[in-house]
């Protein structure tokens, strides 16, 4: 059974993943989620339904338009893939629980931002407003008022947090240290992780973006480097192992 709901959780993962692809690229420059239809971004060939198939029709295809020949990005089938391995992992993290349910939200913001961010050095206010929403919902629903509440409270100590750093970066580098996106990012990751994780994730993903920064930067020559991803990284990690303030302070012990 439990075999069974991970291979389910894993197509619907790849097709999410699809759509949140879709999401992250067109959102931040202004266009329609839904219009027009998935299409070649070459020839505007519409794609048909057997070309839609995540990651399998990469394959079959030899990555390419079946109508121009034009090269798919390999960008693609890696998220799609990305997002169904992440489903499977929430999986068997969190079980058939709730916080499922809040796992895989928070998994499917993570690769909108990441998509996002990477192209455009972007992470929309829609995108974050949204699934605010939608996590004080499912934390209303799962724990309560009082709980949904307390989130929030975390949610603004990371915020400020955030912003506290960013405007020290500022200062000693003398320049725009970060966006403001990634300090609303902040207030998402308070919310759902808590307030001590969400600082956490800052120092994961710096970690993180140490080996990343420098192959950036060999790569492309500039020193513009795109922290959501990063950051998302981080707190996917501790989402999946389950990180908690009491996990950290017996750790510690």
């Amino acid at each position: 059974m439990e075999i069974i709901i991970g291979i389910f959780l894993f197509i619907i993962g790849t097709i999410f993943g699809s759509f949140y692809n879709v999401v992250g690229y067109r959102l931040p420059k202004g266009q329609s989620i839904l219009f027009p239809p998935s299409h070649c971004t070459n020839c505007n060939h519409k794609l048909s339904a057997l070309e839609l198939i995540p990651v399998l029709s990469y394959i079959f295809q030899k990555g390419k338009c079946k109508h121009c020949h034009q090269k798919i990005s390999l960008f693609y089938p890696i998220f799609e893939l990305l997002t169904g391995i992440l489903f499977v992992l929430c999986y068997i993290s969190f079980g058939l629980t709730p916080k499922l349910i809040i796992a895989l939200t928070f998994i499917s913001l993570m690769i909108i931002i990441i998509v996002s961010d990477y192209h455009y050095l972007i992470i929309s206010d829609e995108v974050l407003i949204t699934f605010g929403i939608i996590f004080f919902i499912e934390i209303l629903i799962i724990n309560g008022l009082n709980n949904a509440l307390y989130s929030l409270l975390n949610g603004l100590l990371a915020f400020i947090t955030m912003y506290l750093l960013k405007k020290l970066g500022d200062f000693l580098f003398k320049k725009e240290s970060m966006g403001g996106g990634d300090i609303k990012l902040l207030f998402i990751f308070g919310m759902v992780l808590t307030y001590p994780i969400a600082i956490l994730s800052i120092f994961v993903g710096s970690l993180i973006g140490l080996p990343v920064a420098l192959i950036i930067l060999w790569k492309k020559k500039n020193n513009i480097i795109p922290f959501g991803p990063l950051l998302a990284a981080g707190a996917t990690i501790l989402l999946l192992f389950q990180i908690n303030l009491d996990s950290i302070i017996n750790l510690y012990k």
